[in-house]
């Protein structure tokens, strides 16, 4: 059963934290008015995507008006490569970072200054949400470079006063060897590689509830509830969500409060959030499921109107702070299998995994079509002590059946030996489509 964590003093909470709904949507309309004006005026691709629907900035006052203005996805943004989107000159952007796509151009981001305070002051407000105190010593395991993970959050753990190990991703026996030296209070990383750096403690002989850790920050990756209660259990933490991406700003988009752990709590104040029909691009009422949207209200270099991100979740009301919450991801548009005509999410799947007595978390989708029909096979590891054959067949057709019955998908499981599937240093390349 998920624990939760104290919540902050109310003198540590930022005043948009403390506002009303009223005195929020106040401040939305003034900051949309303001960002549509100088999208208009300064990036040519906008000018022209509200020229084609007719919609001058001056008919943009609030929210009420936001649903006509044009989708940006990242076509869009490649389109425009690489500085196009750029509502500055070039030569005020101070750092650039780039996605983590695999086909295709990158999608580019700029930051100024004003940028690049402001996110430090966004992520330094989810790590307090997520329980991180000034003086707690972080370990900051996603990676450095262009993903804006590790200096996201970096500059964030810093601006609330913490102590930050750079450590990046990968050379797993040296995280746990930094972590059992320096003792840090958080770690910061994707949730599978957690789970790498849980089973170092393990191939180690150290116990991970032994560990001084007691929040986890972790992101950059769709993760469930199921994964969330493993990790809780296997390190004695709080396992906390922080929610970004690049195109809207990186890491600190919103984040999980540790004293509810209900969903992410969306930074309404510098970040608005749309739930679309994902096939018609209708705005959805709160608590539909759909595709979120995110219109930026405050970023200087590269604003955004109406972001499609791909993510599948809810609006919610908000509960521990003012501002809204949206559901945990459970999976995106452009992650979405069709298996025989079936729609399968690897979230779906992680869930039957970690819920399955003898099975890992660690597991990988393999599609290939023979004899034209597509073929979903489930390699999953077994957990430790697993290694009667019969036992896995057992365990295997049990998640066979889950998955029938649950997903509506015939699939094939194969049980294989611990520590004989890719392990993340990152973002987890969960699905290996192999089909011809």
């Amino acid at each position: 059963m998920t624990t939760l964590g104290p919540a902050p003093a109310p003198e540590l909470l930022d005043d948009a934290e403390r506002m009303s709904r009223d005195e929020l949507t106040d401040l939305q309309n003034r900051r949309l008015a303001d960002t549509v004006a100088r999208c208009y005026q300064n990036v040519p691709h906008y000018r022209k995507a509200m020229d084609a629907v007719g919609i001058a900035p001056g008919d943009v006052t609030g929210l009420d008006q936001l649903a006509a203005l044009p989708f940006t996805g990242k076509a869009e943004m490649r389109q425009n490569y690489p500085f196009g989107m750029f509502a500055v000159p070039r030569t005020e952007v101070r750092r650039l970072h780039a996605s983590s796509g695999t086909t295709g151009r990158p999608v580019i981001a700029g930051y100024t200054d004003a940028d690049l305070d402001m996110w430090a002051d966004l992520v330094a407000r989810s790590l307090r949400a997520a329980g991180v105190r000034a003086g707690d010593l972080v370990h900051n395991a996603y990676g450095y470079g262009l993903f804006t993970g590790g200096l996201g959050l970096h500059d964030g753990a810093e601006r609330l006063g913490c102590t930050v190990v750079p450590v990046s991703g990968g050379m797993t026996a040296r995280q746990v060897q930094l972590i059992n030296d320096l003792a840090p209070d958080v770690i910061c990383s994707t949730p599978t590689y957690l789970l790498t750096v849980l089973d170092g403690f393990t191939d180690a002989g150290i116990d991970p509830r032994a560990s001084s850790l007691h929040i986890a920050v972790l992101g950059a990756e769709p993760w469930t509830d199921a994964m969330r209660d493993d990790l809780e259990e296997r390190a004695g933490l709080h396992a906390v969500n922080i929610y970004g991406l690049t195109e809207v700003i990186g890491p600190g988009v919103g984040c999980e409060c540790v004293e509810t752990k209900d969903g992410i709590t969306i930074w309404e104040d510098h970040f608005y959030p749309e739930v679309i029909d994902p096939v018609t691009g209708v705005p959805l009422p709160d608590g539909e499921l759909g595709e979120l949207v995110f219109t930026s209200l405050t970023k200087q270099a590269m604003p955004v109107l109406r972001y499609r991100t791909r993510d599948l979740t809810r609006l919610l009301p908000g509960t521990a702070r003012p501002m809204r919450r949206i559901e945990r991801i459970s999976g995106r548009t452009d992650d979405m299998l069709i298996i025989r005509g079936v729609n399968v999410f690897p979230t779906q799947i992680e869930e039957l995994v970690v819920a399955t007595p003898g099975l890992s978390p660690h597991f990988i989708l393999e599609l290939t079509r023979p004899a034209r029909m597509d073929q979903l096979t489930i390699k999953v590891e077994a957990s430790q002590g697993l290694s009667d054959r019969a036992n896995r067949e057992s365990v295997a057709n049990r998640l066979v059946r889950q998955i029938k019955e649950r997903i509506g998908v015939t699939a094939t499981v194969l049980v294989v030996d611990p520590s004989t599937l890719e392990r993340s240093a990152g973002k987890l390349r969960r699905v290996y489509d192999l089909r011809q």
